[in-house]
């Protein structure tokens, strides 16, 4: 007998369902819980703040920790060791992929819950919520938690200079313990490390020996993990494309590489501090090198030639380690095999680790299998100091490498013709104490000024360029912004008036000429992004403020402040030569662009926005930037990066260059039939 429910009655069903399910066994997704917790921040209901932000830190590590518990049991249930055909294979695959699912939502409820977008993920990495937290704890007066928030923040942002500047004035408050300032996401195995260093060059060598050894123990069970999360599902963005077969074989093939990809990484970002862009030279094998002498210094001869022979596992040959060997060998009178673990890690990721490993103190340069190496030399006494502890090496793929010659070197040189009559320099890099640094007043007139601030009030759409992210460098301010091919695609709707969306177009095509006359570009350079931004000031939320509006930065590589380089590599816009900033108006509070050495920290100069001036560099880490917070008003400008290489043209402009065209024939017809004064009644 059939029966027929009615749908009211099935959705009821299923929202018990689902009801009862959350209550048993479900974590609240942690983007949820972030999310609460921004919106709290920006009620000033702090307390909230605090619940909020703690859950979210608390659910992002459970989940993160259920995963790699669930897949490592399940790993071990199904392995693929005894599997000798396909369809045993696909069989282990599907068991093992069910396990998992069942486990991980056994532990936190429905997965599909926990889908959380990158924006939010890379928010975690990067520790934002600690920032929140640090002003939430602040604003609480628990200034023991808010250091502690501060101290973890900093770890992983070190060129946050408000945020150094908060950990002075809580390690200055009366009552301040140095217990306060711990890194609340810590990673053992690389603490454990960086206390035995410490030790070791204390010449407490029992001590060291202890931590080392802990350091491995905790390195080992860091990459078992990080393996473990590169077991999930994975994407590639060839699957988007309208030709991709999304046959069995293709979709298996396709997700064991890049778990593959996942796992090679491991290895570097174990060997990774937070907020560094590059990995520690030679991080394993050091282990074995500080053990091995630490062990001699304990007159544990057995114990140091173990480990110096664990080393010569990743540095075959090498020969300081080798005549260590010999000596301990001779004096113990037999032989030590390496250990075990070391052999076993050696022989599953011998490939990735030759990646980070030097193979000799004297080489300079080397290519080997695709990638380019450069290297600094190292100690000479290597039985004193590990080898590897100061000397440095950068890895760059050759592919990258290619990215810097596209365009051919420019001669720094400045001074050149401002184009238009009513400009004024102001200042040259001698006087900013830079090089390649210009400001120029009357760029643009008044009226125009007004004009463009108009228009920016109508087009302008918050967390425009920055991924819909209101406040993307600062909590205390909003920002807003628009490109030129939206604003002339408003005109041409008639959503605002067509001479200011042009007016706009015409304004940075002026700043592009004066930049390229002014610092005497031999070639033509091009667009790579335009944008006409307001920062406003955030009522409420400017007491005691001393952040950023924009942190300290370079624009196109990765400024680190601690190692005082700037790295020329992605995520950063490499291919961006000059930059400018064209301000509208000078109402405001505060809001004033700096100039920084590479520290991120020593102002060299400062400039005060008003309409019509114009602040242009060259891109690179010569000139580190920011700017100040605004605490009122609203803060409008035309921010514009450049090119020389045409590759890397801003694809939007030259939309808008067609738009324009268009505009321009449209305009020219429309003269050319009016110039014919036609009566219409004459046509009929």
């Amino acid at each position: 007998m059939d029966v027929h429910f009615p749908t009211s009655s099935i959705l009821s069903i299923v929202l018990q369902a689902l009801l009862l399910s959350s209550s048993y066994g479900s974590l609240e997704p942690y983007d949820l819980l972030y999310n609460n917790a921004v919106d709290a921040f920006y009620r000033s209901d702090y307390k909230d703040v605090v619940r909020y932000m703690e859950g979210a830190l608390s659910s992002y590590a459970e989940v993160r920790q259920t995963k790699v518990r669930c897949r490592l049991r399940c790993q071990d249930q199904h392995p693929f060791d005894s599997v000798s055909m396909d369809l045993q294979f696909f069989d282990v695959v599907l068991r093992r992929s069910n396990c998992q699912n069942e486990c991980i939502e056994e532990k936190v409820g429905t997965q599909s819950m926990h889908k959380v977008s990158e924006d939010v993920n890379q928010d975690f990495q990067r520790r934002i919520p600690y920032n929140y937290l640090q002003l939430a704890y602040q604003k609480l007066k628990q200034l023991d938690k808010a250091a502690a928030a501060a101290h973890t923040y900093f770890q992983a942002n070190p060129e946050h200079v408000e945020m150094d500047q908060n950990l002075e004035q809580y390690k200055a408050l009366e009552g301040s313990d140095q217990d306060h300032f711990v890194d609340r996401e810590a990673r053992p195995h690389q603490s454990s490390f960086s206390a035995g260093v410490k030790l070791y060059d204390s010449a407490d060598y029992k001590g060291a020996i202890a931590l080392f050894e802990e350091a491995l123990q905790e390195y080992y069970r860091a990459d078992v993990e990080c393996r473990a999360l590169c077991q999930g599902p994975q994407r590639f963005e060839e699957q988007d494309h309208v030709l991709y077969r999304y046959s069995l074989y293709e979709l298996v093939s396709d997700h064991f590489t890049q778990a593959l990809h996942c796992e090679h990484e491991c290895v570097r970002d174990l060997s990774t501090r937070p907020g560094r862009l590059s990995p520690m030279e030679n991080y394993l094998p050091l282990h074995y090198d500080y053990l091995q002498f630490a062990y001699f210094q304990m007159n544990m001869v057995e114990e140091a030639m173990e480990c110096a022979k664990s080393y010569l596992l990743f540095h075959e040959g090498e020969e300081f380690m080798t005549e260590n060997v010999e000596y301990y060998r001779e004096a113990v009178g037999h032989d030590v095999k390496p250990r075990e673990k070391a052999e076993w890690y050696l022989r599953r990721h011998k490939q990735e680790l030759e990646l980070l490993v030097i193979g000799s103190e004297n080489m300079q340069v080397e290519f080997t299998e695709g990638h380019y190496w450069t290297s600094t030399g190292g100690r000479e006494d290597s039985n004193r100091i590990p080898s590897g502890t100061d000397g440095w090496m950068e890895y760059v793929p050759i592919s990258e490498k290619k990215n810097f010659t596209l365009a051919p070197p420019q001669e720094l040189r400045e001074g050149g013709p401002l184009v238009y009559d009513s400009v004024q320099l102001v200042q040259n890099s001698k006087a900013l104490n830079g090089t390649q640094r210009v400001l120029l007043d009357d760029v643009i007139s008044v009226d125009e000024c007004a004009e463009l601030t108009n228009l920016a009030h109508t087009v302008t759409m918050a967390g425009d360029g920055y991924r819909g992210k209101m406040s993307p460098h600062t909590p205390n301010e909003r920002f807003e912004g628009a490109t030129v091919l939206k604003t002339l695609q408003y005109g041409y709707e008639g959503r605002v008036p067509l001479r200011s969306a042009r007016l706009f177009y015409d304004a940075s095509e002026r700043a592009r000429r004066i930049i390229e006359s002014y610092f005497l570009l031999n070639s033509t350079l091009h667009f790579s992004y335009t944008h006409l931004v307001c920062r406003t000031a955030i009522t409420g939320q400017q007491d005691h403020r001393n952040d950023l509006s924009h942190p300290i930065h370079a624009d196109n590589c990765l400024l680190d402040p601690e190692a005082n380089e700037c790295w020329k590599e992605p995520p950063a816009y490499t291919y961006r030569d000059y930059s400018a900033l064209l301000y509208l108006n000078g109402d405001f509070e505060g809001g004033e662009f700096i100039f920084t050495e590479m520290d991120a920290k020593t102002v060299t100069a400062q400039v005060k926005p008003k309409c019509g001036r114009m602040v242009g560099f060259s891109s690179g880490g010569e000139n580190p930037h920011g700017v100040r917070a605004v605490t009122r008003g609203q803060r409008c400008a035309v921010a514009l990066w450049f090119t020389l290489d045409p590759l890397f043209r801003e694809l939007e402009r030259l939309q808008a260059d067609e738009v324009m065209q268009a505009l321009d024939n449209q305009s020219s017809q429309s003269q050319w039939d009016t110039s014919l004064n036609i009566n219409p009644k004459d046509e009929l």
